[in-house]
Parts: C-alpha cells; structure tokens; sequence
C-alpha cells in the first residue's frame, strides 16, 4: 500500500512538472514575434520612379504601386509591410530616413543602393551632353569612386540592417544594363552605351561582393533585362524624356513586372 502512495505521488509530481514546463514553453512561444514583415527600402530603382500610379502620400519620394515591393507584397501577404525606398536616396539617407520600420519581426528586406552615391545621374547627364572623351571619362570617375569610397558606405547600410533586423533575408537588388549593343538606334553613339553598360557591370559587382560579405542575397536583374533594354525595340526602360527628366533611364512598370519582381521573387 505504501509502495502504491509513492507511485502515485510521483506520477503525480511528473505530470505537475510536465504541465509547467509545457506552460512555461506555450508563455514563451506566444511571447515571440514571428519574423514575416517586409520592409522595402533603398533609391528610385526600388520606389518604382518611371512606373507610375505613384502614391500620393509618398511625395517626392515617388513610391509606385506598380514598383517590384508593392507587386512582391501584394502576392505574398506579409504580416506587415513597410515602403522606404525614396527617389535620389544615397546609402546616408537610407541610414538617416529609412530604417525605422527595422526589428526583431522584420523576416524580408529589399534594398537597391550605390547608383546615386557613384554619381549615376551625372554619368548619363555627362554622356548625353558631351563627346565620347568626356563620357569615358567621367565613368572612370564613378568608377574610381566605386573602388575607394562605396564599399564602406555599403558595409555601413548593410551593418545598420542586420542590426536592426538581425532575423531578417536581406536582399539587395542590382541595376540593369541599358544598352542593348550592335542595333540601329538614336542617341548615344556605341563607344557611350558600351561604356555605361560596363559601369553598370562594374556597380553591380561591387554591391554583389559586399551583399555577400554580409550574408546577403544579390538579386541580379541584368538577365531580366536582357531583351529588354533601350534600343531592343521592347525596352523596359525609360529613354531620355526632356518631359520628365526624373523617369529618364529608369524601369517602366513592366521593367518592375517582368524584370524585378521574379528576381526579388526567386531570391527572397
């Protein structure tokens, strides 16, 4: 009878201990936050500048609800969805404007960064408006520019992330090549887009290696685009318009559509 008591009280303070601890587990499992907010930040390439339908409470900034991070969160339904990207953004103002919406719940980040900082639109302002000469030799400017200075300001956007968001798949989208080659086109003589093609090259591997340096995933959007660029006869990318010189040399909303998104899509 004594040895029956002390089966019983045993089971007893078992199953008391099981339930405490599956409580405890259950308190601590309902405490955490699941990581599925998607944050979109970065410059014109990703606030969808050139596509359009642009929300109006977005100003200047000129986020599009036809750009790649709208289309992405409109099919994907995150918890949570937060659009920073702003037209002519540099790596300091995504540091100084963009990351607030950045925690622990944040599971998908996209980011397109570097153009602006390496002088993206004085290159083509410079190629459109001088000779040969002057164009290369500006790209070789952006280009010394992207070897000395760029690596550190992309290390210092893309440790401000990790930090902030440390649970969250960082992808870092590059930039497009704009030129298909050998084809009848006005503009820009054939020394100018094979110039700007190889500095868009140039651009993308530099952000390719630090995007990897930090255990990012770099969403390379040149084979997209491929087809597609201006003188293809179907580009998904603006041309010069001196009516509207902010969407020149950005994507269309089927350049967002067709070129971005599956990227993004693929790598997030």
């Amino acid at each position: 009878m004594r040895r029956s008591r002390t089966t019983a009280y045993v089971t007893s303070l078992l199953l008391a201990v099981g339930v405490a601890l599956t409580g405890a587990a259950t308190a601590q499992a309902s405490g955490t936050v699941a990581a599925t907010g998607y944050v979109a930040l970065g410059d014109s390439y990703s606030s969808g500048v050139g596509a359009g339908s642009y929300i109006s409470s977005s100003g200047d900034c000129l986020r599009s609800t036809k750009a790649y991070p709208y289309l992405w969160a409109a099919a994907h339904s995150p918890s949570s969805f937060d659009f920073t990207a702003c037209s002519g953004a540099r790596t300091g103002d995504v540091l100084a404007n963009q990351l607030g919406p950045l925690s622990s719940s944040t599971g998908i980040v996209s980011l397109s960064i570097g153009g602006n900082d390496a002088g993206f639109a004085d290159v083509m302002t410079t190629c459109v408006l001088q000779s040969d000469s002057g164009c290369l030799s500006r790209i070789a400017t952006a280009k010394a520019y992207v070897d000395s200075t760029l690596p550190g300001q992309l290390d210092s956007v893309y440790s401000a992330i990790s930090s902030k968001a440390p649970a969250a798949h960082v992808v870092v989208l590059g930039y497009p090549r704009f030129y298909k080659l050998g084809a009848t086109c006005l503009g820009l003589s054939d020394t100018k887009r094979a110039a700007i093609n190889g500095a868009a090259d140039y651009l993308d591997s530099a952000i390719a290696k630090r995007a990897a340096d930090h255990g990012f995933t770099f969403g390379d959007v040149r084979s997209t685009f491929t087809g597609h660029e201006l003188c293809s006869g179907s580009a998904w990318l603006h041309s010069l318009n001196l009516l509207n010189i902010t969407e020149s040399y950005h994507p269309t909303a089927a350049g967002h559509s067709g070129g971005y998104l599956p990227v993004f899509t693929s790598a997030a």
